[in-house]
């Protein structure tokens, strides 16, 4: 299963305000719509990390990279990606006249840790050290962004280096919280063999069986993730008998 693990970094919006104490600003005082200025994307379990910028490659070549990556994959992993880094991407597309890439599947990290645990911040920054990773790479700031924007080769070498990093803990995230996705397309189902729908290992026991209205399902635990899964076969059958 081609998963492909990205980040997206944006720059603001340039309008004209005649006040910062809440400015009401119009279609016409905006200068600069916004928009991505780089991305960096990973094969999930492939070495190797992909960095693509506006100031590096131009525009409209970073646009049609990404595309293409989203073309290959069959999903995607991002940390609240669903809300953000999807639309950012997204409308990029929708402004140049260019057709979706081939349907995908989508894993946000954020939705699991929102979901499962009850954390005093889902912000990624505190996540990754509750689960025992690296943090994310430290800068100075809203000035990096004008920085970078201004040109300057240095902050565009640690923008870089951060969006790389933000990568890298979101793939050791994932593996982390694996077993805790709920929406992860199924390995199985992909390959028609009987592996771990998360993982692909064939190292699972029979534990017990799911209950559901219709009959008992034969339920597994991977020994590699720690994830379950239950039967598509159904052992034994309930006659349901529904109210009138």
């Amino acid at each position: 299963m081609n998963i492909l693990a990205f980040d997206v970094e944006t720059k603001p919006a340039t309008v004209y305000t005649w006040n910062l104490h809440q400015p009401i600003i119009g279609i016409d005082q905006i200068i600069d719509p916004g928009g991505m200025i780089c991305f960096a994307a990973k094969w999930v379990g492939r070495p190797g990390i992909e960095f693509r910028s506006d100031h590096h490659d131009g525009h409209e070549t970073m646009i049609q990279r990404i595309w293409q990556l989203l073309d290959q994959c069959d999903a995607v992993l991002y940390f609240n990606g669903d809300r953000f880094d999807k639309p950012v991407v997204q409308r990029e597309f929708i402004e140049r006249g260019m057709t979706p890439p081939s349907p995908y599947k989508t894993i946000d990290l954020y939705k699991t840790v929102r979901r499962q645990g009850r954390f005093i911040s889902n912000k990624l920054a505190h996540i990754a050290p509750q689960l025992g990773l690296q943090g994310k790479l430290s800068h100075e700031g809203f000035s990096l962004w004008k920085k970078c924007l201004a040109g300057d080769e240095a902050a565009w070498a640690k923008m870089r280096r951060y969006n790389k990093r933000d990568v890298t803990l979101l793939e050791d995230a994932y593996q982390k919280l694996l077993p805790w996705i709920t929406n992860h397309p199924s390995r199985a189902a992909q390959q028609g063999a009987n592996i771990c729908g998360k993982c692909g290992s064939h190292d699972f026991e029979s534990r017990g069986y799911a209950l559901l209205r219709t009959g008992s399902y034969r339920r597994y635990r991977c020994n590699q993730c720690g994830s379950w899964h239950r039967s598509t076969k159904r052992e034994t059958t309930t006659n349901i008998v529904e109210a009138a």
